[in-house]
């Protein structure tokens, strides 16, 4: 008999309270594993529900797909039982609230464990659970300022600068899948649940490992920042370089691949060039190098140049735009993107998971629910609840 494919969470049930970028990339990856996230929300819907002002934002629809939604209010005392009731049947709970949060609604970890010892708590914020900062306020910006991403971003001679993606918020919400994943592994051996943590400014600190290695090499000094090329200066060519219609990015960390350019490009001399003849000159003299690539580059549209390179074992890649992007053929063969009709927005391109299972079925993508959309399936099928008890919390305003 063949066995049929599973996907690896199938039957761990979660209560997603994660709100905005952070939490719910979480649970969005528990959910895509295969495991029953119920994203809770209050009555009104979280707090990214609200941005813009027009109808479902893109990024709560990217983030909360095959998930189904309950909304309960947490400060209405029958809010409160149901979450505990609901924890009973849970194996893991998280959330993104500044720390203290649940601990004020009567609904912090040490209540929640007491009613389930082999609950998973996962909590993510800025700074953590403990520690001087933990109270101050934290969103992907201010934890790109004071983690130390803008000091190395940006141009050499302007001013710092945030990354244009959200690479805090997506750190917290990657680490804290991990800890809930390692959590529930010991639970497997131990059978007892745990608290666990993240604090994005820690999260975010092992990315900037090149700029602390530019760091230790500079005595501890603040090194200036060097736009595109390497962080600590150790290897050229390594920089975005201008072609006919736009950009491409090259890489050559070995001698093959220095070799390999200087012959696509009509300069095997470069190849004997003294200056040139290791990876630490070639890093020295990165203004030379950089002269000669891109005086190639231009004479090229950009994918016609990094078609050259990949067919001749030169890492590069053509800079593309975002609607170039989400266009992957690709992406789209391999089932990370799917095109979708989105009942409010349309055509639009959504994600899957970025983790493959082998043996599993093949991606598939089911949209964002819409505030409590799934309450009465929620309730029944968790806690055994009939049509006149869901009814008397919908009446008395616990849950919408």
């Amino acid at each position: 008999m063949t066995e049929q494919p599973r996907w690896p969470l199938e039957g761990v049930k979660v209560l997603d309270l994660g709100q905005i970028y952070n939490g719910p990339y979480a649970g969005f990856l528990l959910a895509h594993a295969g495991a029953d996230v119920v994203k809770i929300e209050p009555l009104g819907g979280e707090v990214l529900r609200k941005r813009g002002g027009l109808g479902v934002p893109f990024s709560l629809t990217m983030l909360n797909t095959n998930k189904r939604g309950l909304a309960i209010d947490l400060k209405h005392p029958d809010g409160k039982q149901l979450l505990k009731d609901l924890v009973k049947e849970a194996d893991i709970l998280l959330e993104n609230f500044a720390p203290g949060a649940m601990d004020r609604l009567g609904l912090g970890a040490d209540v929640l464990l007491k009613e389930n010892p082999r609950l998973i708590y996962g909590s993510s914020s800025g700074y953590g659970l403990s520690g001087p900062d933990k109270d101050n306020l934290a969103m992907d910006l201010t934890v790109q300022a004071i983690g130390g991403v803008m000091s190395i971003n940006g141009p050499e001679d302007g001013p710092p600068l945030k990354a244009g993606l959200a690479v805090c918020d997506f750190a917290g919400g990657v680490h804290l899948y991990a800890a809930i994943m390692t959590a529930l592994f010991e639970r497997s051996v131990t059978g007892k649940g745990r608290v666990v943590e993240v604090a994005m400014q820690e999260a975010v600190y092992p990315i900037l490992t090149s700029n602390i290695t530019s760091l230790h090499r500079n005595g501890w000094k603040h090194p200036e920042r060097r736009g595109n090329r390497h962080p600590t200066n150790g290897s050229a060519p390594y920089n975005v370089y201008q072609c006919a219609d736009g950009h491409v990015a090259i890489i050559c960390v070995q001698e093959a691949h220095w070799q390999n350019l200087c012959d696509l490009m009509g300069r095997p001399e470069l190849k004997e060039d003294p200056r040139l003849e290791t990876q630490a000159l070639r890093a020295e003299h990165e203004d030379i190098v950089d002269e000669a690539v891109e005086a190639w580059t231009r004479t090229l549209p950009k994918a016609e140049a990094a078609r050259l390179m990949r067919e001749n074992r030169v890492p590069a890649a053509q800079v593309r735009n975002l609607e170039e992007v989400t266009a992957d053929p690709h992406m789209h063969e391999r089932g990370m993107l799917h095109d979708i009709d989105h009942p409010e927005m349309g055509k639009v391109v959504l994600p899957a998971s970025p983790l493959r299972f082998h043996g599993s079925p093949d991606p598939s993508i089911q949209l964002e629910p819409a505030v409590g959309a799934n309450t009465d399936d929620v309730l029944k099928e968790w806690l055994d609840m009939d049509d006149a008890a869901v009814s008397n919390l919908r009446e008395s305003k616990a849950v919408g």
